[in-house]
C-alpha cells in the first residue's frame, strides 16, 4: 500500500472553507477588555505613540508591530506552475505564504494581491505601503517584470525586499549544493554547472552560485531554445544576457557531457538518463521541477548509481523547499531592522542550511520523519520540521547583516537572542508533526467502528488519504455510501474497506472466543451471538484481538464510559488491570496532560501513583520529558483535610517505587504550572512548571478538561487510554472528525507487544 498523500479537489477546497473560510485570523496582542484598554489602545492614548513616531520614525518598531511584519505581495501574473490566473485568484497561495511566516518563524504577516499587470503601478503601490511594514515578500510574479520590480523596490525602500521564487529557491539549492560538493570531494570554483530554465529561480540560483565561487566560464545556461551563448539573439534578455557562455555547445544534451552538477527549474522529462550517464564521476542533479521534476531519482540512480540528487517534492529525500529558507531569513533580518536582505545574508543562510544538515540529527527529528537521517547522499539538506532551524539560521543571518552594515540595530548577545528564538516557537507544532510522521511510518490498519456516523467516516478517509494507513470501517456498505454521497464524498466509497458481522469470514471465530472469556460472566452463547454479531464495539474489538487490524477508534457516538465497558467484554481495560485514561490538553504553545480522565473514578494513593506513572508515559511518547504534579486545593499539608491526604501520601509511594521522573505533591494548580508561585516552595522537586496533572478524581478531571477547553479554547487530545497491551483510543461524544483523526494518529503510534 502506498504511503503517498492522496489529496481531492473536494479536500482541497474543504481545507480552505473549514472551520471559516481562509487560512488565519488576526488575534489581539494586548488587553481590550475594559475602559482604560481601549482608551489606551485607541483615543486618547494611541496620540501618545503617534507623537514620538513623528519625532523619531525609528520608534515605530518599538510601539507598532512594524518589526514583525512582511507583506505578501503579488500581482497574480505566474501562480504556482498554473500561469497568469490573476491577483484574486493567487489569494489562497498568499495566504499560505502568510501562514508558514507564522508557523515556521513567528513571524506576522499579511497577503495584498495588487491587482494591476503595470510594473510600475504595482512598483509605486509597494513603495507607498513601504511605512506599514518591516519586509516585502514579493510572489508568484512573471519574468522579467520581477526581475525589474524587485531590483527598483530595493533602491526605492528601507526595508528589505526578497523575491522568493527567485532568491528562496538559490538558498536551498546552494545549500544543497555546499553538502553534494563536500561529499564528492569537489571545489565549486572547478566544477562544470549546467542550469536548465532561465527563468527567475534559475537566474537567481546561477548569480548566487557564481557569488559563492563558481566560475562564469564554467557555467552553462539552457532554456526552452538550448544554451544561451555569446552572439545568441533569440528569446534573449538583458537577464539571460549577463549569463551568456563562450561556447561552441548548444543543446542541453551536447552540455550534459562531463558536466558536474545539473541544477534544473524546468520542466518534466527535460533530462533524459542517457543525458545523466554523461555527466562526471559523482554527479549532482538538482531536479527541481514542481510537481514532477527533470529525471526522478529513481531513473538517474538506475544509470547513475554515484549520483547525488535532489528534487522540490516532499516524497523523495533531499527536498529543495523553500519554507527552509524565507522564514528565518526575514527573522534574521526582521530582528536586526535590516535595510535589506543582501548576498552576504544569504550566503550565510545557505552555509547554516548546510551546516545543520552535517550535524548528528537528534532522536525527536528522526522519529518524526519514521526513518533515520544522517548526512550522506541521501540527507545534504535539513527536514522543514527540524526544530533547530528557527535558533540555527536567523543568527547566521543577523549576523552576516551586521557585519555588512545593513542592520540598524546590531544584537549585542547573541547567545540570549539564540535563546529567545528557541522559546518563541510553539512546541506543540513540533509534537502534534513527530505524532503524524509516526503513524505514517507504521501504516497501521487502523479500525473505525462506528461507520454510521460522518463524523467518522471523514476522519476514515482523511487517515487513508494521508497516507497514514488502511482505514477499516465497521458498517453497512449501504449505509457508509449513501452518508458519503450526502455530503459530496462518494468517490471516497470505493477507497475505504467496509467490514461487519455479514461479510467476515471470522464471526464464528469470533463468538467462539468471546464465550470462552464471557461464560463465567453471566452470559450465555445467545448473549454472546447478540454481542458479536449487532454490537458495533464488540464487533471492533474482536478485530482487534485477533489480528485483523492494528488500533482501533470508537466512541464518538456513545458515552465512553459505556463504550468502555463494551471493551472489556473482549480486553482488560479496568482500572484494577492498570488502564488509565489521560487528556491532553495544547493551548498557546504549552501541553499539559490531565490524568486520570477515563477509568478511575476514586483512585486511592496506589491508584494514584500508577495513574502518574502512565501519565509520564504518555509524556515521553509525545517527545516531553515528565514533570509530575499531584494536584489538590491544599499545598505541602496546607489546609489540612482528609480529602487531599490521598495526594499527599501518593508522591511517597511513587518514592518507594523508585521511578525515574520528577514529580511533586500535593500542591495547587497555580503551584504546579506558575514558576512565580512555585517559586514560593524552593524545596519543590520539580525542575519547572509541570506537564502532566495527576487530579484526584474521574470528576475533577473531567471538569477541568471540558472547563478549558470551553472557557479558554484549548485543544484537546484524548482520553489516551494507556496501560493495556492493545492499541484502543476512545473519543467523546462531541469530537470533530478532526479529533476523531487525531486519535486514530495516536493509537497508530502505538508499539505493537
Amino acid at each position: 500500500m502506498s504511503t503517498k498523500m492522496t489529496i481531492t479537489d473536494a479536500d482541497a477546497l474543504a481545507y480552505h472553507m473549514e472551520p471559516r473560510p481562509g487560512k488565519f485570523d488576526v488575534s489581539p496582542s494586548t488587553p481590550m477588555t475594559t475602559q482604560r484598554d481601549l482608551s489606551l489602545a485607541y483615543s486618547p492614548g494611541v496620540a501618545v505613540p503617534c507623537e514620538a513616531i513623528a519625532k523619531n520614525p525609528d520608534a515605530a518598531y518599538d510601539y507598532t508591530n512594524k518589526g514583525n511584519l512582511v507583506a505578501v505581495i503579488t500581482n497574480g501574473t505566474a501562480v504556482l506552475g498554473l500561469g497568469n490566473l490573476g491577483a484574486l485568484a493567487s489569494k489562497p497561495v498568499m495566504e499560505g505564504k502568510a501562514v508558514l511566516f507564522k508557523r515556521f518563524a513567528d513571524v506576522n504577516s499579511i497577503d495584498i494581491e495588487l491587482d494591476t499587470e503595470d510594473p510600475e503601478a504595482f512598483i509605486n503601490a509597494v513603495r507607498l505601503m513601504g511605512p506599514s511594514f518591516g519586509g516585502i515578500n514579493l510572489e508568484d510574479i512573471k519574468a522579467p517584470e520581477c526581475f525589474i520590480i524587485e531590483q527598483r523596490l530595493k533602491e526605492e525602500m528601507d526595508i528589505p525586499v526578497f523575491h522568493d521564487d527567485q532568491h528562496g529557491t538559490a538558498v536551498i539549492c546552494a545549500a544543497g549544493l555546499i553538502n553534494a560538493l563536500k561529499i564528492s570531494g569537489k571545489k565549486i570554483e572547478d566544477v562544470r554547472i549546467v542550469l536548465n530554465g532561465a527563468g527567475a529561480a534559475g537566474i537567481a540560483c546561477l548569480e548566487l552560485i557564481k557569488s559563492m565561487g563558481a566560475q562564469h566560464n564554467n557555467c552553462i545556461m539552457c532554456d526552452t531554445k538550448g544554451v544561451i551563448y555569446q552572439g545568441r539573439t533569440e528569446g534573449m534578455n538583458q537577464w539571460k544576457s549577463a549569463h551568456a557562455a563562450v561556447t561552441d555547445l548548444r543543446t542541453l544534451e551536447e552540455a550534459m557531457q562531463d558536466a558536474d552538477i545539473f541544477l534544473g527549474v524546468s520542466a518534466k522529462g527535460a533530462v533524459t538518463p542517457e543525458m545523466v550517464a554523461s555527466m562526471a564521476k559523482d554527479p549532482v542533479i538538482f531536479a527541481m521541477a514542481n510537481p514532477d521534476p527533470e529525471i526522478t531519482p529513481e531513473e538517474a540512480h538506475a544509470v547513475r548509481p554515484d549520483a547525488i540528487v535532489a528534487t522540490g517534492r516532499s516524497d523523495y529525500p533531499n527536498q529543495v523547499n523553500n519554507v527552509l529558507g524565507f522564514p528565518y531569513l526575514f527573522r534574521g533580518a526582521l530582528d536586526i531592522r535590516a535595510r535589506a536582505i543582501n548576498d552576504e545574508m544569504k550566503i550565510a543562510c545557505a552555509h547554516a542550511l548546510a551546516d545543520l544538515a552535517r550535524e548528528e540529527v537528534p532522536d525527536e527529528v528522526a522519529m518524526a520523519y519514521g526513518r533515520k537521517l544522517q548526512f550522506g547522499r541521501d540527507y545534504i539538506i535539513p527536514t522543514p520540521f527540524d526544530p533547530r532551524l528557527i535558533y540555527v539560521v536567523p543568527p547566521a543571518v543577523a549576523k552576516a547583516g551586521m557585519d555588512t552594515g545593513v542592520g540598524r540595530r546590531p544584537i549585542v548577545d547573541m547567545v540570549g537572542y539564540e535563546e529567545s528564538l528557541r522559546a518563541r516557537m510553539d512546541p506543540t507544532a513540533h509534537i502534534l508533526r513527530s505524532i503524524n510522521a509516526r503513524a505514517k511510518a507504521r501504516q497501521a490498519r487502523m479500525i473505525f467502528a462506528e461507520g454510521d456516523d460522518i463524523r467518522v467516516l471523514r476522519a476514515a478517509v482523511n487517515y487513508q488519504r494521508s497516507g497514514l494507513g488502511k482505514a477499516l470501517v465497521v458498517g453497512r456498505e449501504s449505509g457508509v455510501e449513501e452518508l458519503l454521497g450526502s455530503v459530496g464524498m462518494g468517490d471516497a466509497f470505493g477507497e475505504l474497506e467496509i467490514v461487519n458481522a455479514a461479510n467476515t469470514p471470522h464471526l464464528d471465530t469470533y463468538k467462539d472466543y468471546l464465550y470462552n472469556k464471557l461464560q463465567r460472566s453471566g452470559h450465555d452463547r445467545q448473549d454472546v451471538n447478540r454481542l458479536a454479531s449487532r454490537d458495533r464495539h464488540v464487533f471492533s474489538a474482536l478485530m482487534l484481538a485477533h489480528g485483523h487490524g492494528d488500533g482501533l477508534v470508537t466512541g464518538a457516538t456513545r458515552k465512553s464510559a459505556h463504550v468502555l465497558g463494551l471493551l472489556n467484554h473482549v480486553f482488560d481495560a479496568r482500572a484494577e488491570d492498570g488502564a488509565v485514561g489521560v487528556t491532553a490538553l495544547l493551548l498557546n504553545g504549552r501541553i499539559v496532560l490531565i490524568t486520570d480522565t477515563l477509568v478511575h473514578e476514586w483512585p486511592d494513593q496506589e491508584d494514584l501513583a500508577t495513574i502518574a506513572e502512565r501519565g509520564a508515559e504518555v509524556a515521553r511518547t509525545l517527545g516531553l520529558e515528565p514533570r509530575v504534579a499531584f494536584v489538590s486545593f491544599s499545598t505541602f499539608g496546607s489546609p489540612v483535610s482528609e480529602r487531599a491526604e490521598k495526594m499527599h501520601q501518593a508522591p511517597k509511594v511513587l518514592e518507594q517505587r523508585g521511578v525515574d521522573f520528577e514529580f511533586e505533591g500535593e500542591m495547587t494548580v497555580d503551584v504546579a504550572l506558575n514558576p512565580q508561585a512555585m517559586s514560593h516552595y524552593p524545596f519543590s522537586r520539580l525542575s519547572g512548571p509541570a506537564n502532566v496533572l495527576v487530579v484526584p478524581a474521574r470528576h475533577s478531571a473531567s471538569i477541568s478538561v471540558k472547563l478549558m477547553q470551553e472557557m479558554a479554547g484549548a485543544t484537546v487530545i484524548g482520553p489516551i487510554l494507556t496501560g493495556i497491551d492493545q492499541s484502543i483510543q476512545i473519543c467523546s461524544t462531541v469530537s470533530t472528525s478532526s479529533d476523531i483523526l487525531n486519535m486514530a494518529i495516536l493509537a497508530a503510534c502505538k508499539e505493537k507487544k
